[in-house]
């Protein structure tokens, strides 16, 4: 029997695509807020296409038209990666199980997050679309964190590293960090910033909407802290740093909060704030993560059958 020949690309590699995927994911939503901040929402005026006649940018769009073709163009340079990491795992010989899903939800995630992007053109920027737009690609940043810890973590069996009602918390805190983003986008909608000057609003009181989302963040920094101290009292050193990793992002983008909205919500605090929010994401889920770890499964031991007792004729 032939022995199995591996592929050439080591678990080295594959853990730095999969590293690559989550800073390029990353970008992408720091750059399309930047096209939504410098007004270039509609820079290209329909989708797929730039403009009726081209797919690309022209002189008459200007530097809007060329903002939002290069976060256009920024797209495929995203999806290369994960289609680098999703070729890389196909041919990974031994693969780790679970891998091979969370590289199809990336490399599929990044088209969808493209298609959406288009439908906010096509419909003027309305705010819902644009909000849902953003949520995109946090879950997709999400698969992305996913995919990478799976490359770092050895092959075997999952197991608890606090007990359950600590990871209950850790998963209330997830979700409340996820509807922390949701109504973040909500107060995105009703603001100043809608990527064109003839974009609508969602409708929403400013005022109102921002204390709501503020609330959520207070709940969300409390959660976090209860997280730290509980984990101490456990012994879960690994996850009560992962909390305190947290608690420190929550704290610099709540300040980067209060102050864009005490200020009028300069551009760039707001693209530092949609940074923000992405590292938020992944902070959280590095406290979810610590919570379970997976141990690797120890090499079957050779053994060799014993020989049966040669017994003399008679």
């Amino acid at each position: 029997m032939k022995p199995s020949v591996r592929f050439p690309v080591s678990a080295s590699l594959l853990r730095r695509l999969a590293y690559a995927s989550i800073i390029a994911n990353v970008a992408i939503v720091v750059t399309g807020g930047a096209v939504r901040l410098t007004a270039s929402g509609l820079g290209c005026p329909t989708w797929p296409r730039c403009t009726d006649g081209s797919y690309v940018t022209t002189a008459e769009m200007g530097a809007h038209g060329v903002i939002e073709f290069g976060n256009r163009l920024l797209t495929f340079a995203v999806g290369i990666i994960a289609l680098a990491v999703l070729l890389a795992v196909l041919a990974r010989r031994p693969r780790p199980r679970g891998l091979l899903p969370l590289a199809v939800a990336v490399f599929l995630g990044i088209p969808a997050q493209a298609v959406i992007g288009g439908f906010t053109v096509l419909t003027n920027l309305n705010p819902w679309v644009v909000g849902l737009h953003f949520l995109a690609s946090m879950v997709v940043i999400a698969a992305a964190y996913a995919l990478w810890r799976r490359t770092v973590e050895p092959d075997g069996p999952t197991t608890p590293a606090v007990p359950a009602p600590l990871r209950a918390l850790a998963l209330l805190t997830t979700l409340v960090g996820a509807a922390v983003l949701v109504v973040g986008t909500w107060v995105t909608g009703s603001g100043p910033h809608a990527g064109d000057q003839g974009a609508a609003r969602n409708g929403l009181d400013p005022e109102a909407i921002s204390q709501v989302h503020a609330d959520g963040v207070f709940l969300l920094i409390g959660l976090s802290v209860a997280l730290i101290f509980a984990f101490r009292a456990v012994g879960a050193t690994r996850a009560a740093r992962a909390a305190v990793v947290l608690v420190a992002v929550e704290l610099g983008q709540g300040l980067i909060g209060f102050v864009q909205y005490f200020t009028q919500l300069p551009a760039a605090l707001v693209a530092a704030h949609m940074l923000g929010s992405c590292l938020v994401l992944l902070a959280t889920l590095g406290v979810l993560w610590s919570t379970r770890e997976r141990r690797a499964v120890p090499p079957a031991a050779d053994t060799v059958p014993a020989a049966e007792p040669v017994t003399a004729a008679a």
